[in-house]
């Protein structure tokens, strides 16, 4: 029913002779350093924040959540080489304030992980910073909800 275990020295695995046919096996697609992975998984969720700032700035205008856009903004260009980030202005239509902050303290916790695990003392300070600020905005809600 099921094939013998080959156990001739002349049996190869899959994975042995597909790696003898080709001789850039570690050079086959490129790799990054794990410092590289981080800054592209931190500027992903630095962006993922700044868009979710950005639709409470539409919502609600205030100077605050102007000044944390600018900020993360930087960070996320300073993260991808200069470039800035993708903004929007449009007012998102029909959400909801308190998903929107919600969303945005989860997204600054991740941010704040990634940044402590790579040592970006400034991205983790301003990640700390958009949890505490987040999670002010949805006291006075969570309150009146109950």
């Amino acid at each position: 029913m099921y094939e013998p275990i080959r156990t001739a020295p002349s049996s190869r695995s899959v994975h042995g002779a597909m790696a003898g046919t080709n001789t850039k096996t570690n050079t086959d697609f490129p790799h990054r350093s794990r410092e590289e992975e981080l800054d592209i998984q931190l500027a992903g969720h630095l962006a993922a924040l700044l868009a979710v700032t950005d639709e409470l700035r539409a919502l609600s205008p205030c100077s605050a959540w102007d000044e944390a856009a600018e900020r993360v903004a930087g960070q996320v260009a300073r993260l991808r080489g200069g470039r800035p980030p993708a903004r929007t202005s449009a007012a998102p239509a029909d959400t909801d304030p308190t998903a929107l902050h919600r969303r945005a303290h989860a997204l600054a916790g991740r941010a704040l992980v990634v940044a402590a695990s790579r040592a970006d003392t400034g991205a983790a300070i301003l990640a700390a910073e958009q949890m505490d600020a987040h999670a002010a905005a949805l006291e006075p809600r969570e309150l009146a909800s109950r």
